[in-house]
């Protein structure tokens, strides 16, 4: 009888582990590289609206509410405040400025209307060509127009 060689038997197995070093060696280098040009980013700016504070309120000012429930409703002066609907709003407005386009505009809202009922309205008085449109802002709990 042969005897049997253990010597043909033997095989190379394949290590089934990744090799790490490369990795790490890329990853150094990609810090050192954001490392070295953070500094030289330029940080962008925003420039954000702000609310300009007028020194003498206009004579003549149209105030257009929008309500909690998204009813409009049209002041003009001291006048007391008329209900009316978003289709008659540009033809009120227009009627109140007298065919004078530099009368401003300030559309009011409740805290708790939805921000689209606002722009709808900003929207109509825009569409229908009235020139100074301008938002009422509340500070310190005073509202500035």
């Amino acid at each position: 009888m042969a005897a049997i060689s253990s010597r043909g038997s033997r095989r190379r197995r394949t290590i089934n582990e990744i090799n790490m070093v490369p990795f790490i060696d890329v990853m150094l280098v990609l810090l050192i590289i954001f490392m070295v040009s953070a500094p030289m980013i330029t940080t962008g700016l925003v420039d954000l609206p702000s609310v300009g504070k007028s020194r003498a309120q206009p004579a003549h000012v149209i105030h257009v509410i929008v309500g909690a429930d998204e009813k409009l409703k049209i002041k003009l002066d001291k006048e007391e405040a008329r209900p009316l609907t978003l289709s008659r709003l540009a033809e009120q407005v227009k009627l109140a400025q007298a065919g004078e386009a530099a009368t401003p505009v300030v559309i009011s809202g409740d805290k708790n209307v939805k921000y689209e009922a606002i722009v709808k309205v900003m929207d109509a008085l825009q569409s229908a060509g009235i020139a100074r449109v301008g938002l009422a802002v509340k500070n310190s709990g005073s509202t500035t127009n």
